[in-house]
């Protein structure tokens, strides 16, 4: 376990994301949460949530709400790295979140597009099972 955590530094000296360092829909809840450290040339560790919230009718409806909530806390928009998900970045381009909806990560996480710990794939596999309203987010730091 030591291992894996001693990548698990931060960009210039900045200590990894934390969850409230993100700004999240009313009502929203992080239902699990996963630090994932990349241990090449520029290491950086990254925090991938599970975000439910019951009050909006679809995962998609959760999103659109994120979506709000990130650009009227002055994060602006920026490129993701597949066609299900959306991202910004912060004011001072310190932090850089992405989000989806569960089945949106998911359909990437099954074709190899992108990466996520067992850990949240499994939270993300399970809000599909309870029909939840849900998303996956991960939280990097910026490049600032």
């Amino acid at each position: 376990m030591l291992l894996a955590l001693t990548g698990c530094g931060s960009v210039k000296g900045a200590p990894p994301p934390t969850a409230d360092q993100l700004p999240l829909a009313p009502g929203a809840k992080i239902v699990e949460q996963a630090t994932q450290c990349d241990k090449g040339a520029n290491a950086f560790c990254a925090l991938e949530l599970v975000v439910v919230d019951p009050q909006f009718k679809t995962s998609e409806d959760l999103v659109n709400a994120e979506h709000d909530v990130v650009h009227k806390a002055g994060w602006a928009g920026f490129g993701a790295d597949t066609g299900n998900e959306r991202a910004a970045e912060s004011p001072g381009h310190k932090l850089r979140v992405t989000y989806a909806t569960a089945n949106g990560d998911l359909t990437g996480i099954d074709l190899g597009w992108i990466h996520r710990s067992r850990k949240i794939a499994v939270a993300l596999s399970r809000t599909l099972f309870d029909h939840a309203s849900a998303m996956s987010v991960e939280l990097d730091p910026g490049s600032s």
